[in-house]
């Protein structure tokens, strides 16, 4: 069982409508899914499934058909288990951003609030998207101000436009000071890129959008050094 934070249902019904029937039965074996749900799922209209038996015939189909990496080397999908500071959890209708750091490697995870276990949107309420990098470019050039109240954002004023996300993104992770959570997560890569600190050092930043992140049995902290 995991203990979800962040469940895109957006992404999980996109990506399970695109498996082909005939692949789901063999794919719900393998993913041990309970067979009376494979029925529905092969036989009757897939809207019958639950979100996470869809999201256990996604995770299986994205495990055979594409190179799911780690967080250090992503490829276009890729998974992770880190202490992530998470903002942006206001309202329905706000983006949210889940950051962390191992070693030289800087994970930033952008998607929407209403995806986020506890703060879905009313039905009737219009949903706004925040998985793709022009929201996240947006995010960082103007944060918003009740994210420094209330995530203790050591920010001083608005960042100029800087070279990259990358750099914003880094910049961004420095001055968050909310406590780290630990999680696991599968998401799909954005972008990745090497920054290098004024002191020489450089980092890998991998900028993401989620399917899933959910509380992990690591141990609190996100792995800097």
């Amino acid at each position: 069982m995991r203990y979800y934070i962040y469940l895109s249902t957006a992404k999980v019904d996109m990506l399970y409508e695109q498996i082909p029937p005939k692949l789901a039965r063999r794919l719900a074996v393998e993913a041990k899914v309970d067979l009376k749900v494979l029925s529905l799922a092969v036989q009757s209209p897939r809207g019958d499934t639950s979100t996470y038996d869809r999201l256990d015939l996604v995770e299986a189909y994205l495990e055979r058909e594409f190179d799911v990496s780690w967080m250090s080397e992503p490829s276009a999908w890729f998974r992770g288990d880190l202490g992530l500071r998470i903002v942006g959890d206001g309202g329905p209708n706000s983006p949210t951003l889940m950051t962390g750091r191992d070693g030289d490697t800087v994970v930033a995870l952008i998607g929407s609030a209403h995806h986020l276990i506890g703060h879905q949107a009313a039905p009737d309420l219009h949903r706004v998207g925040y998985s793709g990098l022009p929201s996240m470019f947006r995010l960082l050039q103007e944060v918003p101000p009740e994210w420094e109240r209330q995530f203790n954002v050591r920010w001083w004023g608005r960042m100029p436009s800087r070279e990259s996300v990358a750099h914003d993104v880094l910049h961004f992770a420095d001055a968050l000071t909310v406590p780290p959570v630990p999680c696991e997560f599968l998401a799909r890569r954005l972008l990745s890129d090497t920054v290098r600190r004024e002191d020489g050092r450089e980092l890998t930043v991998v900028v993401g959008t989620p399917v899933y992140v959910a509380m992990s049995d690591g141990m609190p902290g996100d792995g800097e050094a």
